[in-house]
């Protein structure tokens, strides 16, 4: 009923909504396109488009239809990759969904250090909201996520969590820098640098604050980098967990301090794949580095500042 090339013509027309512009991507005949469209659908009995002067739109049963086009047609990809990978061919495509601050900085590294061991992979990496990045996953159109606080569902499948507590993030010459652990009370007398309201890290900093806690924002922003320049510059605090603070953490710009209340409600850093979907041999690669990063992600960031603080003594 349907061969390969088929496959392509009803992906392409579904996302073109036309068969003249399907035609002109795949520079084939829209002519031809048409009477094989029609064949399949005498074949199947059944309407696969609604044909209007709009365009053309899935009908019930061509819905059903694409879903095991677009399937059909993953699997095959992910078949070729294999076999090139068999073969020590690796030139496939990797596409990773994440949230904006991982992007930037633990992904930034990752992807450069992975190219140049892999120059043939291409690396996707595209920044979106939590539920985009669940979507993306569980559609197929992302073969991983990484991301703070992932929810369990039956279609995703993960492949690695790590626990990352908050801290108290500060400029080495803050009047609390030289402590070893702070209440979060302690951290309110001084102007705070905030992730805004519909951010996991405000949510728990809400979730932590005491009861009847009284203050005000220096700054509110949906920029984890921001967050971070903000608190190199004392008396400004922020709350970070210590890969979001790696990189001013490793340069001696900021201090993470713990923070008791945070300490047994950390964030969940997740890497995700679609449940019941093989990857293919690049983005196992990949995920597998990912994985042996993330596990050494585990130290606590105090150690070092002890380490630090002894040194410059």
């Amino acid at each position: 009923m349907l061969h390969g090339r088929m496959l392509r013509y009803l992906d392409e027309i579904t996302r073109a909504g036309s068969i003249r512009k399907a035609a002109a991507r795949l520079n084939v005949a829209a002519s031809s396109i048409n009477r094989q469209l029609l064949a399949l659908e005498d074949d199947l009995g059944a309407p696969i488009f609604d044909r209007s002067p709009r365009g053309l739109r899935l009908t019930a049963a061509g819905e059903l239809l694409i879903d095991h086009v677009r399937q059909t047609l993953k699997d095959s990809a992910r078949v070729r990759m294999q076999i090139r990978g068999l073969r020590g061919l690796m030139h496939g495509e990797v596409r990773v969904v994440t949230v904006g601050s991982l992007a930037v900085g633990l992904l930034a590294a990752m992807v450069r250090d992975f190219h140049g061991r892999h120059p043939q992979v291409r690396l996707t990496v595209r920044v979106r909201s939590l539920e985009a990045i669940i979507a993306d996953v569980e559609s197929g159109e992302a073969d991983l996520a990484l991301a703070y606080d992932v929810p369990k569902g039956p279609r995703l499948r993960r492949m690695a969590t790590i626990e990352l507590p908050l801290y108290a993030a500060m400029a080495p010459d803050h009047p609390l820098a030289d402590r070893f652990s702070l209440r979060l009370a302690d951290c309110l007398a001084f102007p705070l640098a905030l992730a805004e309201p519909d951010m996991s890290l405000r949510a728990m900093f809400d979730a932590a604050l005491p009861d009847g806690a009284d203050y005000a924002p220096l700054v509110e922003a949906n920029s984890v980098e921001l967050l971070r320049k903000a608190a190199t510059r004392a008396p400004v605090i922020t709350f970070l967990n210590q890969i979001d603070g790696a990189d001013e953490w490793a340069r001696g710009e900021l201090f993470l301090v713990p923070v008791r209340e945070f300490q047994d409600n950390p964030q969940r850093l997740t890497l995700v794949h679609r449940a019941n979907a093989p990857l293919a041999t690049e983005a196992s690669l990949f995920s597998r580095e990912l994985e042996l990063l993330m596990e050494g992600m585990r130290r606590s960031p105090e150690d070092s500042r002890n380490r630090q603080a002894a040194a410059a003594d």
